[in-house]
């Protein structure tokens, strides 16, 4: 016990050492009078940078009739502008040494930027104009909307995690936009008007919803001047409406059922509600999530794969602006029938409600946040990204420098408590994945 814990410290320690050293030696933030928030990481340990540019807006920004709309400006941001035309993006960051990438989720969109130090001003450029001068062309809108239309088709055709979840989702959120999926519903990818995307652009593509990390070798000063002068010419716009629908709370268990021809075992995910990021139990049901299924030794390997129930076991904790769901998805070992997997799941969840955490589960879980942490704050690309994700889901940025405190202050105590919180029955949504039915009942 007491190597455990001398090890337990030493690994804080490095976090809180990583933490303040940036928060003293690196973070700079300063807000442009568009309302756009710019974040600086200086670090000249190797001659490159990266831009984060994250976006206040996903899917919990959607209405009936223009779902999947967000996702799809993550293909259109890179077809075309008023300066760089058609493609011109991707092919002016790669002469300049760089690469890209993007990503939609239910609560934001986030493009990423990676490029030599020199190719600064570039950048700048790059994402300015299409921010401003997107060019929504009605040919590459229709383009793009049949790639997306293809993307959903084939997602769902050879994801057993997307197909499932698709339909849990549904079932457990009866009013939060969190209902449907980021790509969206199909008709609705089919009914998007030009007059619906260029005024999504408008409003969520606006620099005051916006947040900015620029990290790597760079200088504050210049970069204070080339955002004044490329992102402080684009003006504000009327910030978007909130999201103000509030889920009802969940009564009692819902059961979805779906048929799909191709799976070789039934597949069984357990979705149960549980609060937004923000929420002080977070930290607790994050180290829960990591007991239950982080590597060889997590109890829903040991409970469910060594014992031949399961031939795969994972869940899922998302960071969420709205309360939202904790997953578990568990495939059928052959020969297992999804009615036998669903119980030894249940089973292995309620274990932690009624027999709680051993003190050395606890330890070994906190030692692998801080070892990932610790790893994850030694290059820029993960201390940007970090930083990034921190401000939009936690509040602020700040909250990333307490949060080695908090995860140590969590005891089996509170783990065993958010289990009998929220991983209840009532609270609690089946959906089963198989080629049939079976028998009606």
């Amino acid at each position: 016990m007491k190597r455990r814990m001398t090890a337990l410290l030493v690994l804080l320690s490095a976090w809180v050492s990583v933490a303040q050293a940036t928060t003293q030696e690196d973070v700079n933030t300063f807000t442009l009078d568009n309302g756009m928030k710019i974040m600086v990481l200086e670090d000249s340990s190797i001659p490159n940078a990266n831009m984060y540019l994250f976006w206040k807006v996903g899917s919990r920004n959607e209405v009936p009739g223009i779902t999947g709309i967000s996702h799809f400006f993550e293909h259109m941001m890179f077809n075309g502008s008023k300066k760089y035309g058609p493609k011109m993006f991707d092919r002016t960051m790669e002469a300049a040494g760089g690469a890209n990438n993007a990503y939609t989720t239910e609560d934001i969109t986030v493009y990423t930027d990676w490029f030599p130090a020199n190719a600064l001003e570039t950048i700048f450029d790059l994402e300015a104009d299409r921010i401003a001068n997107l060019d929504i062309d009605p040919e590459m809108v229709e383009s793009e909307r049949g790639v997306v239309q293809s993307e959903r088709t084939t997602g769902l055709e050879n994801s057993n995690w997307r197909t499932i979840q698709e339909e849990v989702k549904g079932v457990a959120f009866r009013a939060h936009p969190y209902s449907w999926s980021v790509i969206g519903h199909e008709s609705d990818i089919a009914a998007w008007s030009l007059e619906d995307l260029q005024q999504y652009h408008k409003t969520y593509y606006a620099p005051n919803n916006a947040v900015v990390v620029i990290a790597g070798d760079v200088n504050v000063a210049e970069v204070k001047k080339l955002a004044k002068q490329y992102f402080g010419v684009i003006p504000a716009q009327t910030p978007p409406q909130a999201v103000r629908t509030v889920e009802p709370l969940q009564k009692g268990e819902r059961r979805v059922f779906v048929e799909k021809a191709s799976v070789s075992t039934p597949n069984v995910m357990l979705a149960y509600h549980v609060p937004s990021t923000k929420h002080e139990d977070y930290y607790a049901l994050d180290l829960l999530n990591t007991i239950f299924s982080e590597g060889n030794s997590s109890r829903l390997y040991q409970g469910l794969v060594d014992k031949q129930v399961a031939s795969n076991v994972v869940s899922y904790l998302p960071l969420s602006f709205d309360p939202n769901l904790f997953y578990f998805l568990g495939v059928a070992n052959a020969g297992v029938d999804a009615e036998q997997l669903e119980v030894n799941m249940i089973a292995e969840i309620n274990r932690i409600s009624t027999e709680g955490v051993t003190q050395q589960e606890l330890e070994k879980v906190k030692n692998i946040k801080l070892m990932n942490f610790y790893r994850t704050m030694q290059t820029i690309n993960g201390r940007a990204n970090t930083l990034g994700r921190y401000e939009l889901y936690f509040g602020s940025y700040d909250k990333l420098f307490s949060a080695p405190e908090a995860y140590n202050k969590v005891t089996i105590e509170d783990i065993q408590r958010v289990a009998q919180t929220y991983l209840r029955k009532a609270n609690r949504t089946v959906g089963v994945l198989a080629a049939t039915e079976g028998a009606d009942l």
